[in-house]
């Protein structure tokens, strides 16, 4: 019999304990994915050593037992191999590994993502546990085993500033995307990530693809075992990257989409000629059953075709993501704002939305109800305390938006130094809801999405705690709009 971990399956070990999930937080999903998601377990001491052993590539219960023996060296190997048998059984009814009485059966049970065929059903056997950590939820264990110290999860790096298109939106400066992160200390950062556990990478710009080692980053990634999401616009894109990408399962591609009319989409990236080369690129991830998401932020010029872009993705069963947020520029220059919706024109969007998503007011309704458990002591969001931002030139951030503060370098400072000892970042780990008085006292405040980075970058001083009244419109519009569809009896 032979074993392996499935390819879409992150684990870490932390000695005392393991960690293993799948992509579920990072990867992107076909729209017509109806499949649950299989979740995240935490393994005792023992079922680390146990899933350590494990791989990408098939290994027989004889190889594997011998190479948890030399971890057990005074326990009798056939006792290890029936725990491991009846551990991996396990795992594989969960979901996590898969097994096939050859090597060719258990890689054809490890069924990849793709557009083509249906997600493959979790395979079922009647195994009992037996090295699991006792039961209880991987996220309380996680937070009392750490005591509350922040761990980094997520990592975004700019990996470039440079960038092929102009967009009128941009929260980046353009004189501003001048350079590329040196590869040396790229790897070294991967590194430090390694260590520190991390499960996540986001690649982005500028425009990843314009970095000469684009390729070889994503190799090292792969190597890493981190999930990784590329953000691109995908002009770029050629045969090279796109085999680089069909070999890490953990890797998906978010693209902004403006408008199906290539007039539109090209006034928006400022670059003639950029719709229909990220349209085909679009068409050959999907060929080549790479995950991708689009992005199609709704501002002033495609506020009334957005959604000719949302029904050319179902027919692909790809998501999108709209959104009519955009930020001002993080030098608090604000004349990207100038193709933002008014309040007006966002009721017109959500009341068009309302029509064809019947659904869209009751996700409102519940993400409104959650948000009256909040309270005034709680985080403002999670930046500084999962993830983080690192520049082309070292520059840590707290997010990818907010360049004006900086938090470290890492070309001075360890990775692990500036996320457990930056005096910047324990500042903001310290706010809290109740440091935006107003906000607290807002009745529209379930309605809204508090963010420190909309504040500092649209006040002149890059205030993060001076509230900003335009997203204070929109929450209030959000309450009004919910109230208006409750007395229409929904």
């Amino acid at each position: 019999m032979f074993f392996k971990q499935k390819s879409n399956i992150i684990f870490r070990n932390y000695e005392s304990f393991g960690y293993v999930t799948d992509n579920r937080n990072f990867g992107y999903k076909r729209t017509d994915d109806n499949k649950n998601n299989i979740g995240d377990k935490i393994l005792s001491e023992s079922g680390a050593v146990f899933f350590s052993a494990l791989g990408r590539k098939p290994q027989t219960l004889d190889d594997l037992a011998k190479k948890i023996n030399k971890q057990f060296t005074d326990v009798d190997i056939e006792i290890i191999k029936n725990d491991a048998r009846d551990f991996y059984f396990m795992l594989e009814q969960d979901g996590f590994i898969v097994s096939g009485e050859t090597i060719q059966e258990c890689e054809k049970r490890d069924t990849k993502f793709s557009y083509k065929i249906l997600e493959p059903e979790i395979i079922k056997k009647d195994y009992s546990p037996t090295i699991m950590h006792p039961e209880k939820s991987s996220q309380e264990f996680l937070e009392e085993y750490f005591k509350d110290k922040p761990q980094l999860t997520n990592l975004h790096i700019e990996i470039t500033s440079k960038c092929n298109e102009r967009c009128v939106h941009c929260y980046i400066p353009h004189e501003n995307k001048v350079s590329d992160i040196e590869a040396d200390l790229f790897y070294d950062v991967l590194e430090q990530c390694k260590n520190m556990r991390l499960l996540h990478l986001t690649l982005s710009g500028g425009e990843p693809m314009l970095h000469k080692s684009f390729c070889d980053f994503l190799r090292k990634c792969k190597e890493y075992d981190f999930s990784v999401n590329v953000l691109s616009n995908l002009t770029l894109l050629n045969d090279e990257i796109i085999k680089e990408m069909r070999t890490n399962p953990l890797l998906g591609v978010q693209v902004s989409l403006y408008s199906m009319d290539s007039n539109i989409h090209d006034e928006i990236t400022q670059m003639k000629g950029s719709f229909k080369k990220t349209k085909n690129a679009i068409l050959k991830l999907i060929e080549n059953d790479i995950p991708l998401q689009i992005s199609c932020p709704i501002m002033k010029q495609n506020k009334n075709c957005y959604d000719d872009v949302k029904n050319w993705a179902k027919k692909h069963k790809i998501h999108v993501g709209d959104d009519y947020v955009i930020i001002a520029r993080y030098n608090h220059t604000t004349q990207n704002l100038s193709n933002r919706l008014s309040i007006n024109e966002i009721r017109e969007v959500i009341n068009d939305i309302v029509v064809i998503d019947t659904s869209y007011m009751e996700q409102m309704e519940r993400e409104a109800e959650k948000k009256k458990n909040i309270t005034s002591n709680d985080f403002v969001c999670s930046v500084c305390h999962s993830s983080i931002c690192i520049a082309d030139n070292g520059n840590v951030y707290p997010c990818a938006g907010w360049q004006d503060y900086n938090i470290g370098n890492v070309k001075e400072t360890s990775l692990e130094d500036i996320w457990n000892n930056s005096e910047r970042i324990q500042y903001l780990r310290g706010l809290r809801r109740k440091d935006f008085p107003k906000c607290i006292q807002c009745p529209d405040k379930d309605f809204c999405t508090m963010c420190m980075v909309r504040n500092a970058n649209e006040d002149p001083l890059g205030d993060p705690l001076a509230v900003n009244e335009y997203f204070c419109d929109i929450a209030k519009l959000n309450r009004k709009m919910m109230l208006e569809w409750k007395e229409m009896g929904n």
